[in-house]
This record gives C-alpha cells, structure tokens and sequence, in this order.
C-alpha cells in the first residue's frame, strides 16, 4: 500500500536568491584558490566555448520564457499550454539558475585573480573570464524568469472563493 505525503510536506519552492549567491561565493572562493595553485603550471589558455554555451543556455531559456508566459495567459494565437512541460521547464530553470551561479562565482573568482596578475597570459584571459561572468549572470537570470514565467497567473474568480488552507484544521 502506497502512502500519499502529508499536506504540508516537502513542497518545491521558487528559487531562493540567497541560495544562488551562497553557492556563487563559495565557488569563487574554490576558482581563487585552484587557479592561484595551477594557472602558470598546468593550464593553456581560457577556452571561449563555455561562455558561448552559456550565453545559448540563456538566449533559449529567454525564449522559452517568452513563450510559455504568453501560453500560459492564453494570448491570441498561442496554442494551449502543456502542463507537463511547464513542469519540466521548470525543473530545467531551477538546475539553470544553480549552475549559473556556480558558474558565475567561478568565472567572478577566476577574474578577480587575474586583474590581480600583471603577466602577459593573465591580460590575454581576462576578456573571455569577464564574459564568461556575464554568460553566466544572463543565464541566472533567464532562468530565474523562466521559472517566473511558468507560475500560473491568478485569476480573478479565485479571489472570492474562500481558502480551504484557512479552514483546515490544525492551521493557524
């Protein structure tokens, strides 16, 4: 026999800012200290591809933003939304947004280090370091409003029926 969870159980909640600069902290720490250990022994030069990739990440999750707010609300000429890719754009935003905060805090860490170096192959990384922090902040951002977007939209008959949440016994 199945057990269905309590009501007031482990529920998924927006994504929470703090979190996102919490873990952005703490891998711009991890970047400062693994590239001050390894940058003139073992590494070759900043790779541009991560930050393109990152930068499509959320030129489409922009787009799938856009595009789902506009099915959700219904708007002329927009097919009707499907509820399970709602949900699964909405897990997709939540993983976005974390890796793109881990990501910035990297690229933040690894910057910061290399404004601090005077050498010739630390002035040639800094252009693809600052816009890897940018590829990143944008991806946080598109997937913070993607996940925004797949919200449902409150209606205005749901204003008058009363909250069945208030009534239940043993709330406040």
């Amino acid at each position: 026999m199945t057990q269905s969870p309590p009501p007031d159980g482990p529920r998924m909640g927006p994504t929470r800012i703090s979190t996102l600069v919490v873990t952005a902290l703490a891998a711009a720490a991890a970047a400062w200290l693994l590239i001050s250990s390894f940058y003139y022994s073992q590494l070759p030069p900043l790779p541009w591809l991560p930050v393109v990739t990152l930068a499509g990440l959320a030129v489409l999750e922009a787009y799938a933003a856009i595009n789902t707010r506009g099915r959700i609300e219904r708007r002329p000429g927009r097919d009707p939304v499907n509820p399970l890719m709602v949900a699964r754009f909405v897990v997709l935003a939540k993983a976005s947004a974390l890796v793109g905060a881990i990501f910035t805090g990297f690229y933040a860490g690894l910057t910061g280090w290399l404004f601090v170096q005077t050498t010739r192959a630390a002035g040639e990384d800094r252009p693809a370091a600052v816009a890897g922090v940018l590829a990143s902040v944008a991806l946080v951002v598109a997937a913070l409003w993607l996940e925004r977007s797949c919200r449902i939209p409150d209606r205005p008959e749901d204003e008058h029926e009363p909250d069945d949440r208030e009534t239940r016994p043993g709330r406040r």
